[in-house]
């Protein structure tokens, strides 16, 4: 199919494309590796008036040390993120949970921001995110602010952005020296995740000393497993009191049923698929 008509920019800087959202309002689309937004365009379920394309914007790109936290660009390709050393050194569970993403080639094209700002339930990148305790920063015309993980992710590919906003960097957390681990359950054909896990945990003199637990696709947004958390932490490092965590990881979430999975299966994967990301990451 063809798209339907719409006006096209390409901004050179940052206040130049809020500026054209601004202008576009609540019909304007924002492009940046176009691995979702083109599919759409093209099935025609949605036909925005404008669409602003963000390529050319090289100051939202790169992975930077800053501080305590890593502040990567929203037009970082998941490409540059799995490669990417200080990744590797901080933010392991964000490398292989990147490493899951579709395949090679929209690897290359599609951006870490952008997958955080199309929110996709079923998307790998918004569990690790929130488990990480992320923070996005947003830029419109009434200045920069900045929207921790836990708010940004609203609904159904729904986030906090305004329309007139840009996700313009995320912050993430240093956690250096943490095992990590991304579990995901998905058809062979399909990379999008019928269910998946996202853990974090930290280690220190045989008892798990602090754990994230995040879930993706048990909810209209990412679910934060807090009770397995609370029941990993202080507990020794084994398969036992693993296993007995991995029991609590369906609790507070709100598991969709479609033609993949039901609600009850969905449960079910999540123990099982929590269970096996913990064991990884702390090397039981």
């Amino acid at each position: 199919m063809i798209p339907d008509r719409f006006d096209y920019v390409a901004p050179t800087s940052v206040d130049e494309a809020v500026r054209a959202l601004a202008a576009g309002g609540e019909d304007a689309k924002v492009m940046a590796g176009g691995q979702s937004l083109i599919p759409v365009l093209r099935m025609r379920l949605a036909a925005p008036t404008l669409v602003v394309d963000l390529s050319g914007l090289t100051e939202l790109t790169g992975v930077h040390d800053d501080g305590d936290s890593l502040r990567i660009g929203a037009m970082t390709t998941h490409y540059e993120v799995q490669r990417d050393t200080l990744v590797r050194e901080h933010a392991g569970l964000l490398r292989l949970a990147t490493d899951t993403v579709a395949d090679p080639q929209v690897r290359h094209r599609g951006t870490f921001g952008g997958s955080l700002a199309h929110a996709d339930p079923a998307g790998d990148l918004l569990a690790p995110a929130l488990a990480l305790d992320a923070v996005m920063v947003c830029v419109g015309p009434d200045g920069t602010r900045e929207v921790p993980a836990a708010e940004f992710f609203v609904d159904y590919f729904t986030t906090a952005l305004a329309p007139d906003e840009l996700l313009t960097h995320v912050k993430v957390p240093k956690l250096t020296g943490w095992g990590a681990h991304y579990e995901k359950f998905n058809r062979v054909a399909q990379a999008w995740s019928i269910v998946a896990v996202a853990a974090a945990v930290r280690v220190s003199d045989g008892r798990i000393a602090d754990a994230r637990v995040g879930l993706t696709n048990m909810a209209a947004t990412p679910v934060r497993a807090r009770g397995v958390e609370e029941a990993l932490v202080g507990q020794p490092a084994t398969a036992e009191a693993i296993t007995s965590a991995a029991t609590r990881a369906a609790e507070g979430a709100n598991p969709p049923s479609d033609g993949n999975a039901d609600a009850e299966y969905r449960s079910h994967l999540a123990r099982v698929l929590t269970e096996r990301a913990v064991t990884a990451a702390v090397g039981a």
